[in-house]
């Protein structure tokens, strides 16, 4: 059974929920992670989803904002831990375009000890992704895409997988770019951030940070006909009616499946 399970859902300064990260459920023992957070709340996250970093063979970095990729160094400190501990087996693998793969190798080398660090490039290995190129491992087919940002540089992902019709994009955290809709239309699962509802706009300011409303997540889920629609990469000032207040507003664009998660939640997708 694939599953999403999601590690955090808020934006960058988000206090009151984790840094928008999840894994993707493959089996029992297989998860695949997307982003990290902006520190070491991934750990406590990964330890609430009742998830072992040993069960984590493949990640991918979106970019290198603080909110994603800070996280990341402490996923590499504690399995470069465990395997130098015998706890963890195999390799693990970071997917991620030329300047995340800086960063990290750069944070890695300059602040993780010796032993840590000398895993970097034995065990753990950082692979540099282009603009739609595709990779594929644990069974699944995973094709990056440039989502052209006015910011950082920054991937999205098309999944495939080899058991299922199923196909996932994430379209990273900025708004959808017409350059990857081959990626995107009809996606049986469309991840996409929304910063804030629309009736918000003039408190959160989503456009003056090159971010979306739920209404026009939801206008692109109609447009690319997705089937189901997950919401996140949100603001952090409503999460007790941040559910029910964004679907709410969704559905008034969209008529597929609608999800807005909370920390930790889960959701089944096959």
């Amino acid at each position: 059974m694939k599953q999403l399970i999601f590690l955090g859902t808020g934006m960058a300064m988000a206090t009151e929920c984790y840094n928008t990260c999840f894994l993707l459920k493959l089996s029992e023992h297989e998860y695949f992670l997307t982003d990290a957070g902006g520190g070491n709340g991934i750990l406590k996250r990964m330890k609430q989803a009742g998830v072992s970093f040993a069960d984590i063979h493949h990640m991918f970095l979106t970019h290198g904002h603080t909110d994603h990729i800070v996280g990341c160094v402490w996923v590499v400190r504690k399995i470069a831990a465990m395997m130098n501990k015998g706890e963890y087996e195999g390799e693990f693998h970071i997917y991620a375009h030329d300047t995340a793969c800086h960063i990290i190798e750069t944070m890695v080398r300059m602040m993780l000890k010796k032993s840590e660090a000398a895993c970097l490039g034995e065990r753990i290995f950082l692979h540099e992704v282009k603009d739609r190129q595709t990779v594929h491992f644990l069974d699944v087919t995973l094709t990056a895409f440039d989502i052209l940002s006015t910011k950082a540089k920054q991937f999205g992902y098309e999944l495939r997988f080899d058991d299922s019709p199923l196909r996932l994009t994430c379209l990273g955290d900025e708004p959808y770019n017409e350059h990857n809709r081959q990626y995107a239309e009809g996606a049986d699962w469309l991840l996409s951030e929304a910063f804030c509802r629309y009736e918000d706009r003039d408190i959160f300011k989503p456009y003056e940070k090159n971010h979306s409303t739920v209404k026009e997540a939801a206008e692109l889920g109609k447009t690319l006909h997705a089937k189901n629609l997950v919401l996140y990469h949100t603001e952090d000032k409503n999460l007790d009616k941040r559910k029910e207040s964004y679907t709410r507003e969704a559905e008034e664009y969209y008529k597929g499946n609608i999800f807005v998660p909370d920390d930790l939640d889960v959701i089944k997708i096959d």
